[in-house]
């Protein structure tokens, strides 16, 4: 079974770098069907989809799931949602994280 992420375009690189399969969706209806038909495919163990394309995924594919333990459906915030600090921008909110999770800063040229 696979993992993937459903995500607007900004914050798709961040989880290609994580090598996470991304599935880009301009708006949360095209969201909402893309995520229907991932459930029902049945190739997905989880499923993180940005909280602000959909807040609440259960709920738009509450009919899909019906006995169904599987995909695990995970709202995640978007990078720009994600800074704790309001004076943070975001790119220095990913370094700080990247560097607490994993102990080294990644550094990518622009």
């Amino acid at each position: 079974m696979k993992i993937a992420v459903l995500a607007d375009f900004e914050s798709a690189a961040g989880y290609r770098l994580g090598g996470l399969e991304v599935i880009i969706v301009e708006d949360a209806d095209a969201a909402g069907k893309i995520l229907a038909r991932m459930v029902q495919e049945g190739a997905y163990a989880l499923i993180a989809v940005q909280a602000t394309l959909i807040p609440d995924p259960y709920r738009i594919v509450r009919r899909e799931m019906r006995g169904r333990d599987l995909p695990v459906l995970l709202p995640v915030a978007s990078s720009d949602s994600a800074v704790a600090d309001p004076g943070e921008d975001a790119k220095t909110y990913l370094r700080r994280l990247i560097v607490e999770t994993i102990g080294y800063e990644i550094r990518i040229a622009d």
